[in-house]
This record gives structure tokens, C-alpha cells and sequence, in this order.
């Protein structure tokens, strides 16, 4: 049931009543519909199968065909209140330019991928030497879209890089629920097997966020 990823369930609790939203992956629209059933989103999805698009054209959900790396420069500047990439930062060619594109077309941008310095990748690779397969990365080498990994570190460098601020952030381990990130980078570093980041610009915006936590991790 989409009710219980808890990556889902944080998402939901990040976007705010009635939203304009950009699904970017979103596989066959669960969590789109989610989204739509619980908090009134006007959503949109960008999905690079196109049995997926079928499926979730299926659903009743405005899906496109297309590809991240190419197709968001067509969209118009906020254009959305949040762009979110759940779970597919790791799969394109170039997420310095995707996350440029994420904060042009939206407001906010919703990130989550897997933290691949967790501390059981970094065992599996220094007992075994091979590339890991985890709970969240359960894909052999030879057969996983992933071909951008990154730790915590490196993604908030990147997000440093692009001039963005931090928002929020969540750590999910184990399929328990998300919580927020202490200060501590180093520590989350190991004990995080996936994150949620809240992005926005570094100017102020116009409109507060309205729904969701307030801290920043930094």
C-alpha cells in the first residue's frame, strides 16, 4: 500500500494543501494519487516508460512521457509550487543541471534518494570489496539504473554548490518512520539509508511555507 511508504507518508506531510505539483519519475502515479486524495494537489508527472504512463494515465493522473535530463527545460519558470524527484536523482545523467531545472519550473523542490554512505554500504565494501546490495540499494551492479550514487555529504555540497537552502530533512532507516535530521552531517552520514530534502532558493520567498517542519538541518 502506497499509505505505508514511509517516504511517501513524509512527502505528503512536506507539500502544502492544494499545490501545484511536478512528479518528475513518477513511476505509475501513487504518489501522485496520493497526493490528490489527501491534500487536494493539482498534479502532474513526467515518467520516462511509457508502460508506466499508461498505467497511470489509467488512474486518471495527467502523466507524460518524458525524460529528466531533456524535457523540464520545456517547462515554464515556477510554474509549480514543488518539483519533486523521489527516488530518481540517482538514475539521470546530469543531477547538477536537473536540480538547476527543479528550482527554476518550482517554488520548492522535494528530493529523496538512497545515502550511499550508509554504514552497511560502507561495510559491504570494505569485507567484500563489491559493490553492496542493501535494503535500499537491492539492485546488483549489472542491473541498477542508479548511475549517479552520492552520500549525504556530497549531495549537500552539491546543494551548497547551487546556492540552495535546506528547508528541511528527514533520515528513513528500516521502514520506520522519517525523521528529522540532527546537525550532525557526519552521523547522519552513516546512519541514514535514504533522505528527504526540502529545497528552496536562498532569497525569501513570497509565500511562507505553510505546512511542514520549519527547522533547517543547518
Amino acid at each position: 500500500m502506497t499509505e505505508n511508504r514511509e517516504d511517501f507518508r513524509e512527502i505528503l506531510r512536506l507539500v502544502r494543501p492544494g499545490a501545484r505539483v511536478l512528479d518528475i519519475g513518477c513511476g505509475e502515479g501513487a504518489l501522485l494519487e496520493l497526493l490528490a486524495r489527501e491534500k487536494g494537489a493539482d498534479g502532474r508527472g513526467l515518467e520516462i516508460s511509457q508502460a508506466n504512463v499508461s498505467i497511470a494515465l489509467s488512474r486518471g493522473l495527467a502523466v507524460v512521457q518524458g525524460d529528466a535530463d531533456r524535457d523540464l527545460a520545456d517547462y515554464p519558470a515556477r510554474a509549480f509550487d514543488y518539483a519533486i524527484l523521489s527516488q530518481t536523482l540517482q538514475t539521470v545523467r546530469d543531477p547538477r543541471a536537473v536540480l538547476n531545472e527543479l528550482m527554476r519550473i518550482a517554488e520548492r523542490a522535494i528530493v529523496s534518494f538512497p545515502n550511499f554512505g550508509h554504514w552497511s554500504v560502507r561495510w559491504a565494501l570494505m569485507t567484500k570489496g563489491r559493490m553492496p546490495t542493501t535494503r535500499s540499494l537491492p539492485t546488483p551492479w549489472w542491473a541498477t539504473p542508479n548511475i549517479h550514487l552520492c552520500t549525504l555529504r556530497d549531495f549537500t555540497d552539491l546543494v551548497d554548490e547551487l546556492d540552495l537552502r535546506v528547508e528541511a530533512a528527514s533520515a528513513l532507516i528500516k521502514g520506520k518512520p522519517a525523521r528529522a535530521m540532527s546537525q550532525s552531517r557526519t552521523w547522519e552520514n552513516w546512519r541514514a539509508e535514504q533522505a528527504i530534502f526540502l529545497l528552496g532558493r536562498r532569497e525569501p520567498l513570497q509565500a511562507p511555507l505553510e505546512d511542514g517542519p520549519k527547522d533547517s538541518l543547518f
